[in-house]
């Protein structure tokens, strides 16, 4: 009867055979449309044959999450097509519209993906995040019964590169990072050329210094074999001293050139000589590939007799295109077999014509083979997509009879629903980059607590030293205190924004980050929302508002982010009220998951559900008083509402979206004045509106002519005349494309520049986005009578 190592050895050659043919048949055999070269990155993907093998048909359990190298998408997917949870016509269209995806992605692909790769680096970091709320979730009443499991990610070496993959080993150790394992596939070569010599020096160190174990998986089982004979310490000595250049050049030639140098090296020594005749050229070539990262033997022993909870760096020793014609060549990153280097592959693979696609093609006991992968453990309960109950949303109000900032508005929310127990707040988690203080989440923070696994205490407490930060960790905190680092919030964000899915537990996770910094972690945010992940982020203080601390604290071009930014949906209220309306539906839209019927009314797609970010500032304005009517609540949460519906002869309307309210307001008052009729339109997201406006298009283009969007609405009953004044603390295309909806000509106005230190009343003037500025602009359009604010 056939060993585990025999059924390994058997998945292995056909993940192999099946990852390099789905590869070659969408660039050689698959007709082409455009004469572009599809890729798949063969060598990359034979590196990591052995890894995964062993990895997933040995070691892993049902509860541990995976981040596969990106380039090693086809061993995935040739192992979920071995499996039965990938069809073949999606294997057939490989890379190609509708089939299997480039890189594994959790809402592109059918098979299980845990997580989504793609930007190298970033799958990498995101599973210290997810072990870290797994503990989280663990810590808390209502977590006892998740899973627990190991996160994993498969690393290439080049990914090392990456520097956000040190940020997040920082931040692991900091909150005593467990459960976690990063496997290095160490083949030395990446897009460009070979990798420095003695790197894995410098990996070890740095892993070492954050506390990580460290194993190094250098030889295979036929290495190992030869060293044990008379002679074999030499070779080793010269296998080890060999550069990375210098093997992967021989590796490409073969066993006859690897003879010749051997014998150049290290012949008529007697016993090493031995050794290396004993071999015939093949043998000899298997030998020297057969590095620790290529046995799958070896690995499945090293990944088993891990018995302890501490982060390890498994750093894998492979040849880049192992098993291929074109293992070793540093060109191979992107390169592939031609028609005749498959043809003779094929012929070595022992693969017949017309079997390309069999699952268990050149099997010698498929019967046995089928009973051992009926029986691997990670794939014994199907996919392992969880999921939770929704969470009651309760009412939110806030006071509105004083001036407040939305930034003000936002902690004050926070802080009562801390002072409550409703469930929607126990699975609340905050998070920020060392801004939890100028953010306004200190008051939550006090009452909730800050999250560790172990107790700590606070000096400041214990001396009874006056403080306003009560800063307390905990396991039953409610806070995870990160540093200053933006990328490692986002990633944090869409690990958390996964808990349903990964663990079984919904949360949300509410992230507050200086806007302008938000850039910072654009690559990572971009990341968290291609994996459809559910979160908050509070961009605040944001614009020139933050006025005093200058330039490199203003953001201008935040408000486009939101609006391009898939799985995001992008709100900037300017008043308290609608701010408490966004996040009573935010808390919801977190929730949905796409069942249901489209939302008619607004074109959205709203069931499907997603992100918000929410863009706040810091400068405290007048409040309208309060405000329940349904046509505001409602179109706050769509976008936008008339503050001063126009008349029938309305010939300008003011449109602002944020903190520049007040200056809205006051410009219409003194150009009511001369004029009639001017309409005031509260923007609160110009991209809930742009969205709504693109889908009606759509609908319409496809026959559905009733679709109408809520800007057009709005903006219907305007006269062709009316001319259009926009203004916003940001990038004024933010709010341009108004005039495209009805065709009526449009004067943006906002922020293009970067800013400088003074008053907010000093950079409002200089940006010509005050009072004075706009009724400037009106009468520009109009040819009116001068009006001058004082």
């Amino acid at each position: 009867m056939a060993s585990e190592i025999d059924y390994l050895k058997s998945i292995e050659q056909r993940l192999l055979w099946l990852s390099h043919w789905m590869i070659h048949h969408a660039n050689h055999v698959r007709p082409k449309m455009d004469g572009i070269k599809v890729g798949g990155h063969q060598a990359s993907s034979a590196s990591m044959v052995s890894i995964m093998t062993a990895l997933y048909f040995s070691a892993l359990r049902p509860e541990d999450r995976v981040a596969v190298k990106p380039h090693a998408s086809p061993i995935f997917h040739a192992m979920q097509y071995l499996m039965g949870n990938q069809t073949r016509e999606k294997m057939e269209n490989f890379r190609g519209f509708g089939g299997v995806q480039s890189y594994p992605s959790r809402t592109k692909d059918i098979d299980d993906v845990d997580f989504s790769t793609g930007s190298v680096g970033l799958g990498v970091a995101i599973t210290s995040f997810a072990s870290i709320i797994q503990d989280y979730i663990k810590a808390k009443s209502w977590g006892g019964d998740a899973p627990t499991g190991r996160m994993v990610a498969l690393v290439g070496d080049a990914e090392l590169d990456e520097g956000n993959i040190y940020e997040a080993l920082q931040e692991g150790w900091k909150n005593n990072l467990r459960n976690t394992w990063w496997i290095i596939d160490y083949n030395r070569q990446s897009l460009d050329g070979i990798v420095r010599e003695g790197l894995f020096e410098r990996i070890e160190k740095i892993f070492d210094a954050f506390g990580w174990d460290v194993v190094r998986v250098k030889h295979g089982v036929l290495q190992r074999t030869a060293f044990d004979e008379p002679g074999g310490e030499k070779l080793r000595d010269w296998i080890d001293a060999c550069p990375n250049q210098e093997y992967s050049a021989l590796t490409f030639m073969g066993g006859r050139v690897w003879r010749r140098r051997l014998m150049d090296d290290l012949g008529d020594q007697g016993d090493v000589s031995a050794l290396i005749d004993r071999r015939s050229d093949e043998e000899l070539a298997a030998m020297m590939e057969n590095l620790g990262g290529n046995c799958v033997e070896t690995l499945a022993q090293t990944f088993a007799a891990i018995d302890h909870d501490r982060p390890t760096c498994f750093l894998a020793y492979t040849v880049k295109g192992w098993g291929t014609p074109i293992a070793g060549h540093k060109d191979n990153h992107g390169g592939l077999m031609n028609n005749t280097q498959f043809a003779g592959w094929q012929k070595n693979m022992g693969v017949a014509k017309g079997q390309e696609w069999e699952p268990l093609a050149t099997v010698q006991d498929p019967v046995g083979l089928r009973r051992f992968l009926s029986e691997v453990p990670f794939f014994s309960k199907g996919s392992r997509r969880y999921h939770d109950k929704r969470l009651n949303i309760p009412n939110i109000q806030i006071d509105t009879s004083r001036e407040i900032s939305t930034q003000m508005a936002f902690g004050k929310i926070l802080d009562d629903l801390s002072k409550g127990d409703c469930q929607l707040a126990e699975r609340i988690v905050t998070t920020s980059p060392d801004v939890t203080g100028t953010t306004n989440l200190g008051p939550w923070v006090n009452r909730r607590k800050l999250f560790a696994r172990n107790a700590q205490s606070d000096a400041f407490i214990e001396h009874r030293i006056p403080s306003t930060a009560k800063w307390e960790f905990t396991p039953d905190g409610q806070h995870i205190e990160l540093g200053i680092a933006e990328m490692n919030l986002m990633l944090l964000l869409g690990a958390a924004g996964l808990s349903h899915s990964l663990f079984g537990k919904r949360l949300i996770p509410i992230g507050t980050v200086y806007d302008p910094f938000v850039a910072r972690g654009l690559d990572a945010l971009n990341y968290a929302c291609y994996q459809d992940a559910r979160f908050i982020l509070v961009g605040t203080p944001s614009g020139v508002t933050l006025a005093p601390e200058g330039g490199a604290h203003q953001s201008v071009g935040s408000p486009m982010i939101g609006m391009s930014q898939d799985g995001l949906a992008s709100f900037e209220p300017a008043f308290a009220d609608e701010l408490a309306v966004i996040m009573e539906w935010a808390f919801d839209y977190l929730q949905r998951n796409g069942d249901g019927d489209p939302d008619e009314r607004t074109w959205l797609r709203d069931e499907t559900g997603g992100a918000v970010y929410l863009r706040l500032t810091t400068n405290p304005i007048e409040q309208p008083g309060r405000r329940m009517d349904e046509d505001f609540r409602q179109g706050a949460i769509d976008g936008g509402y008339w503050l001063r519906k126009p008349g029938p002869n309305c010939d300008v309307v003011l449109a602002y979206q944020g903190a520049v309210a007040p200056e809205a307001i006051k410009a219409a008052g003194l150009i009511g004045e001369g004029r009639r009729d001017v309409g005031v339109l509260a923007v609160t997201s110009a991209d809930r509106l742009n969205a709504g406006w693109t889908a009606a298009q759509r609908a319409r283009s496809r026959g559905n002519e009733l679709a109408k969007s809520h800007i057009e609405a709005l903006l219907s009953e305007l006269p062709p005349h009316c001319k259009l004044v926009t203004v916003i603390d940001g990038h004024p295309a933010t709010l341009s494309w108004l005039g495209s909806v009805e065709g009526h000509q449009t004067v943006p106005m906002g922020v293009e520049h970067f800013g400088q230190t003074g008053t907010i009343g000093d950079l409002y003037r200089h940006y010509g986005i005050d009072a004075n500025a706009i009724v400037e602009k009106v009468h520009g359009l109009t040819h009116g009578r001068p009006i001058r604010c004082h």
